[in-house]
């Protein structure tokens, strides 16, 4: 492998071993919170001079005996190394040569430290029932279930045996001679395969709820969840899932990974979605009743291509993945709803990006489009930068080379990385290499200045949006900014025939007043407009917010109630930044409350944001 820049966030010796596929073998203990069995990995040396060790990440993981073709190995855990975990060392009787290959079985437990995955009661599911567990491995956590490569810049195939009480869904496809559903108090084995080689990241097991169920949303895609859920997801997703994965087909190139399901997890999954091949992982904060919120399922299909099977090296070039997602995630809504409908929501992530750029400081590193991550957990600098500085990026070559043009660029990066790790200086030499036979369109992308877009923090140029679907909202916040003092009388009507999704653009806006609504005119509008019943959660969370800002203390306990029903991490760190502004007190008190309801990964972003800088 040659590589301009190897990926900071792993310790393990990728750069003289590449591992080219790993079974899985593990079986659920709910009563224990654990996964134990082995993991077997085949490596390939990829040096010159013969090696002699193998390093791979871990973190918080029991390990047992240590296998290398068959014979017992010497190994040891090297010294921690904060946020990354402790490399677990094997050491070889015999060097290996280039190319050749060794086989290394490693016996293994987890342990309660674990951050990748959560366990779950019976009452913290929808129905009450039974246990449930879910991972969550992006960005380093695959390393606290197994020792690995944890870096995108590896890809392997995989095989899944999992042996449960409950039903498992994995990263592949199920191998059909599984045993099936097992009998009450036994266990029964799962199988699935992954051919198309995957990064660790992308690893993923979830189980429990023994009657989960499935309905078809399209000729090649199912829902699953739990059957209480199961027909309100069904009507959700099943009249654009087929449309989306049509669209973006033509976009790109066929699908590569057979089928596209979704799996609705329960409410403490922290994220809107994450794009694990086969099956999306996601909140079920998506089924809004509307079909609103559906774009998630927009941006996690595009991942099937951009992330899943181009990857960026390392999670300094993240952009790769999550500016493309969002890129093509808009061209697929725009192909459906229209153009306009792209930049409505182009303008709804300008908005999102102000906010992280707020948030973090405009001269903050985190704020670049590659950021420096050495010695940096790459948890702490997740945020909206990635996506939407990234999409304005990509959005920007568009209108420089022109649309028609770009569009024949698309499949040509997609199709010459296919199954590939890239970054962002790779990317740039593929963009000058295809423009080049263009002599205009070539020197457009050579004069562009490419460092100041990599590394400048802060805000990128804010590009010419059509607000065609804004103006009307915009000029309802500002009728709202005019009192007290203007003749403005709120009524029902003035939202008639909204979205949802334009309703969330009006609270952004409100949220940006200079000076906050006065309590009772936030109170006046959550009753005339019914945003605090709103069951879409994109506008209730943020009516919230409004309310907080101005005081209305009629909403702190439906804040409170709130963070108690849902941990996607997009609602729960602004709410309870915004509520630790207004009464801190009572923001401790409910993460406290809570805090085992939330995925460790948000858990840990949520102590970080009220308390600083502590171990999670």
């Amino acid at each position: 492998m040659i590589r301009s820049s190897w990926d900071p966030n792993t310790l393990s010796n990728y750069n003289n071993w590449i591992c080219t596929h790993t079974t899985a073998n593990f079986e659920i203990l709910f009563e224990q919170k654990k996964l134990i069995g082995n993991v077997i990995h085949k490596f390939t040396s990829t040096t010159n001079a013969e090696s002699k060790e193998i390093i791979l990440d871990s973190n918080h993981v029991d390990i047992g005996a240590i296998q290398v073709d068959g014979n017992p190995a010497n190994w040891e855990l090297l010294p921690p190394a904060a946020p990354y975990g402790t490399a677990l060392k094997i050491n070889l009787d015999q060097p290996v040569k280039l190319n050749d290959t060794v086989e290394v079985n490693i016996s293994v437990q987890t342990t309660e430290k674990c951050t990748a995955l959560q366990w779950l009661t019976p009452a913290q599911t929808s129905n009450k029932k039974h246990p449930y567990m879910f991972s969550q491995c992006q960005a380093i956590h695959a390393r606290s279930i197994f020792p690995c490569q944890d870096t995108p810049d590896v890809k392997c195939t995989f095989d899944f045996n999992i042996t449960s009480p409950l039903p498992v869904i994995a990263s592949g496809l199920p191998v059909r001679n599984s045993s099936g559903a097992p009998q009450p108090g036994s266990n029964a084995l799962y199988q699935f395969h992954q051919k198309v080689p995957i990064p660790s990241y992308l690893f993923a097991l979830a189980s429990g709820t023994s009657d989960i169920t499935e309905a078809a949303i399209g000729p090649r895609s199912v829902v699953a969840t739990s059957p209480d859920k199961l027909r309100e997801c069904q009507w959700e997703l099943e009249a654009d899932t087929d449309k989306f994965i049509n669209v973006i087909e033509k976009i790109i190139y066929p699908y590569a990974w057979g089928e596209y399901n979704v799996l609705i997890l329960p409410p403490s999954f922290p994220y809107g979605g994450m794009e694990n091949p086969v099956f999306t992982f996601a909140t079920p904060s998506i089924i809004s009743k509307d079909r609103e919120n559906v774009d998630v399922i927009a941006h996690e299909l595009a991942h099937s291509w951009s992330g899943n099977l181009v990857t960026s090296a390392s999670w300094e070039h993240f952009w790769l993945n999550e500016g493309w997602t969002v890129y093509l995630e808009r061209r697929i809504l725009a192909a459906i709803h229209g153009e306009k409908y792209r930049h409505f929501s182009s303008i709804i992530g300008w908005k999102s990006l102000t906010d992280s750029v707020e948030h973090y400081g405009k001269d903050h590193e985190f704020t670049k489009l590659v950021p420096s991550l050495k010695g940096v957990d790459p948890d702490d600098a997740f945020s909206s930068i990635p996506y939407e500085k990234g999409f304005n990026f990509l959005f920007h070559l568009e209108n420089l080379v022109g649309k028609e043009k770009f569009d024949h660029f698309i499949p040509y990066y997609f199709t010459k990385y296919k199954g590939k790790s890239v970054d962002s200086y790779e990317f740039k030499a593929t963009v000058l290499e295809f423009f080049q036979s263009d002599p205009k369109a070539s020197k457009l992308v050579q004069d562009l200045d490419w460092d100041t877009w990599f590394y400048t923090p802060g805000l990128p140029p804010k590009p010419h949006f059509d607000t065609s679907l804004v103006d009307v909202v915009y000029g309802l916040a500002n009728k709202w900014k005019s009192l007290p003092g203007s003749s403005f009388k709120p009524q029902a009507s003035d939202i008639q025939g909204l979205t949802a999704n334009q309703i969330v653009v009006f609270l952004e806006q409100v949220l940006q007043f200079e000076k906050p609504l006065a309590a009772d005119l936030s109170k006046l509008m959550g009753e005339v407009y019914g945003l605090a019943k709103s069951e879409n959660i994109e506008v209730s969370n943020l009516y919230l917010q409004v309310g907080l800002k101005a005081g209305d203390e009629s909403v702190i306990q439906p804040t409170t109630e709130l963070l108690g029903k849902i941990g996607r991490m997009k609602f729960v760190r602004p709410l309870f930044r915004t509520l630790q502004k207004v009464n801190r007190p009572v923001a401790i008190e409910t993460f406290e409350k809570y805090k085992d309801f939330y995925h460790p990964i948000c858990r840990g972003m949520v102590e970080k944001d009220l308390f600083g800088k502590k171990d999670a």
